[in-house]
Formats: structure tokens, C-alpha cells, sequence
């Protein structure tokens, strides 16, 4: 699986796979290349729910978008290299669930008033 994502982060960044599929591996390589979980693994069952269905699927769907002979290219590549860290995803969730707890705290204190 770490092979796949490292394999999709290169076919989101290469001329020759397609739009659709740039978009899907970039957006599954991102989001499984962040130091941090949209959902934190210490949230019962949710935790562990992107790491065990989402991140599967996503990397599934995007590997079926890119053609089979590409894909075998960027898993080759994909062994070669150290494993890149997506730091945007990662500031994405922050940004994301700041929001969030702005969101509740204005909730939060309206309903206190």
C-alpha cells in the first residue's frame, strides 16, 4: 500500500496521466502522505475508519483511473524513492479543524447566552 501512494503522489505530478486521475491520486497521495489524520486515530472506530476503508478505496479507484501501463512506470519509481511528506494536506486538516472548533465555540456560545 505505501508502494501505491508513493506511486500516486508521481502520477499526480506526471504530463502523461489524465486529468481525472491526476486529481484522484493527488488528492488519496496528499491526504495518506500527511503527518496528521483528518480523523485522529484516539476517536474510537472513526480514528481508524479513514485508515482501514477511505485511504483502500481512494488509493483502488485512483489506480483503475491511471492506465495500467503508467501505473507500472510509477510503482517502479515509486521503490526507488524515500517517501515524500504532503506538509499542505497536513496544514489543510489544521486549517479544517480549526474551522471547526470556531464553528462549535460560536454554537457553544450562543446557546449558553
Amino acid at each position: 500500500m505505501q508502494r501505491d501512494v508513493v506511486a500516486l503522489w508521481i502520477a499526480a505530478r506526471s504530463p502523461h496521466t489524465p486529468i481525472a486521475a491526476k486529481l484522484v491520486a493527488g488528492a488519496v497521495a496528499a491526504y495518506a502522505l500527511s503527518p496528521i489524520d483528518l480523523i485522529p486515530d484516539f476517536v474510537p472506530v472513526l480514528g481508524y475508519l479513514d485508515d482501514l476503508v477511505i485511504v483502500p478505496l481512494g488509493i483502488a479507484l485512483a489506480v483503475r483511473l491511471i492506465p495500467p501501463t503508467l501505473m507500472v512506470e510509477f510503482r517502479a519509481e515509486a521503490v526507488a524513492m524515500a517517501k515524500p511528506i504532503s506538509r499542505a494536506m497536513a496544514a489543510a486538516i489544521v486549517v479544517l479543524w480549526l474551522v471547526i472548533f470556531i464553528i462549535v465555540v460560536g454554537w457553544w456560545s450562543r446557546q449558553r447566552r
